[in-house]
């Protein structure tokens, strides 16, 4: 089975619902669907196709190029922020593999500093501004290096990242310093965590180190009780009041983590945590 690990594979697994995770079969047949897709993609034009002329250029020394066609204002984005981008990523050879369009989606959300794509990414968006349109050079090494993406990305092959920085997104609940982004939710539930139920839903979970350290698409959801022990306490205030169906994106910051201590050898000292999260059902206990 092709396991694609790209922003529009990582919209909280759009092809998984409350429902569970889909066949192999199934989701081979979303492979042929989606590069289908891209093939419709490649025949249209959009925003990001109509580069004009570049009006600014820097060259980092770790190989990232970046070409400004419009410059933004205000202040660099920073790590811990989520904006929301229209971006397309393409090979040399101009095939693209990635982007907002393949989902018929106007834009993305993107949690910057934690590794949601590459590398390359988070280095050239620190770089970056609200209103920026800009095409980055991503060498490999801070593409997908030597791995690629069986068939769909070579190995050792440079991305070219096209990228306009729509707007910075604020949360839509805060507790603590935990921040709870909500982009889908099903209006008919109203049933909500709190301490007289359990919530089970499916999630990834990232550092600044290690991104992704959790995924449980590929074993089974958690299941979670405030008076659980054991868990990040962050995350337990982050999910009270969340609902069946809710995706959203949570940034725990690292007093409400693991703190100086860290985790194992999973979460360093004093790192902040990103979970992308699918609420798959909200029960009595």
């Amino acid at each position: 089975m092709k396991i694609y690990i790209l922003l529009v594979g990582l919209w909280f697994f759009n092809s998984c619902d409350t429902q569970g995770v889909k066949s192999n079969q199934d989701q081979e047949k979303e492979v042929t669907s989606r590069d289908e897709v891209v093939k419709e993609v490649d025949s249209k034009r959009s925003l990001l196709d109509d580069v004009s002329k570049v009006i600014d250029e820097v060259t980092l020394d770790n190989g990232i190029v970046i070409k400004w066609v419009e410059h933004g204002e205000g202040e660099f984005l920073k790590r811990g922020e989520i904006i929301n981008i229209d971006y397309k990523v393409f090979l040399k050879d101009n095939k693209v593999v990635d982007g907002n369009h393949l989902l018929k989606k106007e834009s993305m959300p993107f949690m910057i500093g934690f590794e949601m794509q590459t590398k390359g990414w988070d280095i050239a968006l620190e770089h970056l501004k609200i209103g920026d349109f800009a095409e980055v050079f991503i060498p490999s090494e801070l593409a997908r290096g030597e791995k690629g993406i069986e068939g769909l990305i070579p190995p050792n092959a440079d991305n070219i990242l096209k990228i306009r920085i729509l707007s910075k997104q604020k949360p839509t609940r805060e507790v603590d310093g935990n921040k709870v982004y909500l982009f889908e939710e099903n209006e008919k539930n109203t049933f909500k965590f709190d301490r007289n139920n359990k919530i089970i839903f499916h999630c990834m979970v990232s550092s600044p180190t290690n991104p992704m350290y959790v995924n449980t698409y590929r074993s089974n959801p958690f299941e979670l009780k405030l008076n659980d022990s054991g868990t990040v306490p962050g995350l337990k205030k982050a999910l009270i009041n969340a609902k069946k169906s809710d995706r959203m994106f949570v940034y725990v910051p690292a007093e409400e983590a693991y703190g100086s201590k860290g985790y194992l050898d999973v979460v360093g000292a004093n790192e902040d945590l990103f979970y992308n999260i699918l609420v798959m059902d909200v029960i009595d206990k």
